[in-house]
Formats: C-alpha cells, sequence, structure tokens
C-alpha cells in the first residue's frame, strides 16, 4: 500500500480540488461563518473521511481500515486541543470573524505540508533506529501527563519570541487591512497584524505536531495511513473551530480524555515489541475514553467564577 504513486496522487488531487473548491467557490467572498455553515461543513468533512475509510476496508482490508478510523479519532480528538489556543490566539488579537476563516485556511495549507515532512521523518527514523518508538512512547506519556496537570496545552501569546523576532525585521501596521496580509505604505512593505495571527496559527501547529505525529505512529507506520487520517483531521478542523469555538467552556473534562488517549498510545508504543493490541480493542478504548470525557463535562459541569 505505502508504495503505490497513484494512491498518493490521487489523494493529494483530491485535497487541492477541496482546497479549491473552499476559498474559490465556498468561501471567495471574506464573511462571518455562522454555526449552522460550520456544522453543516464539519459533517462533509467527516462524512468524506468515513468514505474514504469504507474504501480503504473494501481494498485494503479491515485492519487497514481500523488503523485509518483510530488515527483520524486520535488526531480529531488532538486537534480540539488547536481549537482552544486558536481562540485564544483571535482574541488576544482581536481578530475580526469576517477575517477568521482566512487565516484559517491559509494555516491549514502550512499545517499539511509540516505534517508531510513530520509523518516521513517519523516513519523514517522508527524504520531506521527502531528504538526511538520507546522514546515517543515516552514522551507521549509525559506530554499526557503534563496536559493533564495544567489543564490543557498552553501557548504564550503575549510573551511569543516569534511574534517578537518577527517585529524587529519587518514593520507592522496598527491595525487589519481588509483581510491582507502584507501592505505596501511609503514605499516599504509592512506586516499587518493578521500575518503575525498566521505565523502563530502555524507555531502552534507545529507544536502538536510534536504530539499528534508520534501519536498515529504507535497505531501504524503505514505512512499513507499516517498521512491520509491525518490530512482529514486537518482539513476538517477550521469548520469544528467555528462550530465549537463558543461552546468549549462546557467541556470541562475533555482535556483529562486527550491526555488519558495521549498516555495510553504512549504505553501501546512501549509494549509494542512485546504485545500487539487488537486494532478493534485500540479503537474500542479510545472512543470510551473520549465518550466518557465528553459525557463527563456534562454531568458535572463546573461552575462558572463569579
Amino acid at each position: 500500500m505505502e508504495n503505490s504513486i497513484w494512491l498518493w496522487v490521487g489523494f493529494n488531487a483530491f485535497v487541492l480540488l477541496m482546497l479549491a473548491l473552499d476559498l474559490g467557490v465556498f468561501h471567495r467572498k471574506a464573511h462571518e461563518v455562522k454555526f449552522r455553515e460550520a456544522i453543516t461543513w464539519s459533517a462533509v468533512w467527516i462524512m468524506l473521511a468515513l468514505i474514504f475509510n469504507a474504501g480503504v476496508w473494501y481494498y485494503f482490508g479491515e485492519v487497514k481500515a481500523i488503523e485509518f478510523l483510530t488515527g483520524y479519532i486520535v488526531e480529531k480528538s488532538l486537534s480540539v486541543d488547536n481549537i482552544f489556543v486558536f481562540v485564544l490566539i483571535f482574541t488576544a488579537f482581536q481578530v475580526p470573524a469576517i477575517y477568521q476563516h482566512k487565516v484559517l485556511f491559509w494555516g491549514v495549507l502550512g499545517a499539511l505540508v509540516m505534517r508531510i515532512i513530520f509523518i516521513f521523518a517519523g516513519v523514517a527514523l522508527i524504520t531506521k533506529f527502531h528504538w526511538i518508538i520507546y522514546v515517543f512512547g515516552i514522551f507521549l506519556i509525559y506530554t499526557g501527563i503534563k496536559i493533564a496537570k495544567d489543564k490543557g496545552t498552553k501557548v504564550d501569546v503575549e510573551n511569543n519570541f516569534i511574534v517578537k523576532y518577527f517585529r524587529k525585521f519587518i514593520p507592522v501596521t496598527s491595525g487589519y487591512v481588509n483581510s491582507s496580509f502584507l501592505v505596501k505604505l511609503d514605499n516599504k512593505w509592512h506586516a499587518t497584524p493578521l500575518l503575525v495571527v498566521l505565523i502563530l496559527i502555524e507555531v502552534t501547529d507545529l507544536i502538536f505536531a510534536v504530539d499528534s505525529i508520534p501519536a498515529i505512529l504507535a497505531i501504524t507506520s503505514d505512512p499513507f495511513i499516517v498521512y491520509t487520517s491525518n490530512v482529514f483531521a486537518i482539513l476538517g478542523l477550521r469548520s469544528l473551530y467555528f462550530a465549537l469555538a463558543g461552546s468549549l467552556k462546557y467541556f470541562t473534562y475533555l482535556h483529562y480524555g486527550l491526555a488519558l488517549i495521549l498516555v495510553f498510545v504512549g504505553i501501546k508504543m512501549l509494549i509494542s515489541e512485546f504485545y500487539k493490541l487488537n486494532p478493534f480493542l485500540s479503537l474500542g478504548i479510545i472512543g470510551v475514553i473520549l465518550a466518557g470525557s465528553i459525557a463527563a463535562s456534562f454531568i458535572w459541569p463546573a461552575k462558572e467564577k463569579e
């Protein structure tokens, strides 16, 4: 499966087509994405992922299909942490709602490129240096414990060194200039705050990729399955953001579920040499953890601070 060039060409052609339709047809004019539109697009991306999963099952068997579905659920779950940080960034920079979709579109495009690099680097490392799988496993367990302890993944927006470094070399306008990332003032190019936000979004995904790529490599080492499950999760990230951004405060215990998933896949990675966990069982455990953390958030809601 890994060696079929037509699989890669066909899938990437599909991705480029969907991105072109997204930006060139459905979101050609900048507008605020409402809840109904976000839910509709979220459902579309989930349905496309499930249809693709059915194709994997039909052509490559149930093991590959379960690996894809498990990887997709893990990546989709971990992407919720991205959304928490996106809310923080957009709020800190007071990004108008009408421009947020454009930022996330280009952010997702950059994320896809970075994920490809991370995936092939990770697979190459595991293939050449098998012991690295234990390093990944320990790292995932450590990250899971840290997320549970810190109540989520945090990114310091105000003191981000990349933003400070960027502003030293490129002048930034005091306000937004329509939806532009760059503008020419007095014969000199200036960045707008929207470009600064885009850079922060890319840095955020880079940080999260360090967690998510080892997590899915614990499920499968097939580059095509790793890549496609990542891509479907990332492509649905924008619509998921607009659907969940206003209701994240209600998912009180979700970060504990995400932390537990990371710990589970870390342990799975550590014991993989001695015991291969059934793919159906892995999928079931991850599903129960995720559903349990969401249910707990509604059964025992946190009391709002006065």
